[in-house]
């Protein structure tokens, strides 16, 4: 059974941040003069730095180097360099209020669309009402994947896009990327899922800087 920590001890608090290679520097050296002075080593999930006081952060490249590494004197600024490359890549975000896909590169939309399509929510119904509704809300779903999907090929066609980024509702994201319509993106790697609320316009904005951006999970110092 996993041991979750000393019994009665609360576990330590993450939080995460998306910080862009330029600001990475500054971040570091402000997170140092709040925690002390920083260690710093790299690993296969990212660059860790650990404080004194037991506080501790992740960074994690958006994407991986690809035959393009990041150039420094360190491991952040290495980092820094390798968030900052122009890569081009498509953001299929998609939640039952609404959808969002694009085509980003140096965390700017180069090409965009947003929209809603309603889904039903699950109904506290029982019987023949609740199936019902259970089939009227599968349709819907199956509705909206559809059309999320062709708003994805028509935003993506004649760009050459590198990676996919999903973000929103999970399943509903791959049951998208699943779909025919986007059969020739298939093969591309896919990026860490971005966790959003319903995506729109703005919401689609920040997903793409923040998919440009180095990934930062801090967790604080033990109570």
């Amino acid at each position: 059974m996993p041991h979750s920590g000393a019994p009665g001890r609360p576990a330590a608090a993450s939080r995460t941040a998306f910080i862009s290679g330029a600001r990475l520097a500054g971040w570091v050296d402000r997170f140092g003069s709040s925690h002390g002075d920083l260690g710093i080593e790299d690993h296969d999930d990212g660059v860790r730095l650990f404080a004194p006081d037991g506080a501790s952060a992740l960074l994690q490249a958006p994407w991986p180097a690809d035959g393009r590494p990041g150039r420094g004197a360190d491991l952040v600024a290495r980092l820094a360099s390798l968030a900052s490359q122009p890569r081009r890549i498509g953001l299929v975000l998609v939640r039952r209020g609404g959808y969002g896909v694009a085509v980003a590169s140096e965390g700017r939309l180069l090409a965009a669309k947003t929209g809603s399509k309603y889904v039903q929510s699950r109904t506290a119904a029982g019987g023949q009402s609740q199936q019902r509704y259970a089939r009227r809300r599968a349709n819907q779903a199956d509705s909206m994947v559809e059309a999320v999907a062709d708003q994805a090929r028509q935003v993506f066609a004649g760009q050459v896009i590198e990676y996919i980024v999903p973000g929103g509702d999970r399943g509903m994201a791959e049951l998208v990327l699943d779909e025919p319509a986007l059969k020739a993106y298939a093969g591309l790697p896919r990026l860490a899922y971005l966790d959003v609320p319903d995506p729109r316009a703005a919401v689609l904005k920040k997903a793409a800087a923040d998919a440009c951006a180095v990934r930062v999970t801090v967790t604080d110092p033990p109570a």
